[in-house]
């Protein structure tokens, strides 16, 4: 039987993971970034320009979007360490999406590496 771990190896296998560090070229070169967290997780901070659809509701958010019905268009995932992004760039890609990418190591190794990050601002009571 197989357990979540075992299903996120066999998702790697199938999909294409983008290093961090090239990351921030598959972003511009993308047609949307999708961050597949929970709205929790977004709000506490997350990539610019990213759009969040959370795992759960991905499938049926895409399906249901005519803008993002075309199977040519260029995707980049990420979550918080690169499992839901692996799941749901496989389910992306058995849906017929030809260009689907997912963050190795995801946001956590994203903002491990420095890179930029849209995080909440918290007013100032100087």
């Amino acid at each position: 039987m197989k357990n979540a771990h075992d299903l996120v190896v066999d998702a790697k296998a199938q999909i294409q993971e983008v290093s961090v560090q090239d990351a921030e070229a598959a972003i511009r070169n993308a047609d949307a970034l999708i961050d597949v967290r929970e709205s929790d997780e977004f709000a506490a901070g997350h990539i610019a320009g990213a759009v969040n659809i959370p795992r759960g509701l991905l499938e049926f958010k895409l399906s249901s979007t005519p803008e993002m019905s075309a199977r040519d268009l260029k995707l980049v995932l990420y979550c918080k360490t690169s499992g839901r992004a692996a799941l749901a760039a496989n389910s992306l890609q058995q849906m017929g999406y030809l260009n689907v990418q997912s963050i190795s190591g995801g946001f956590e190794a994203w903002s491990d590496a420095g890179k930029p990050v849209v995080a909440p601002s918290m007013p100032s009571f100087d």
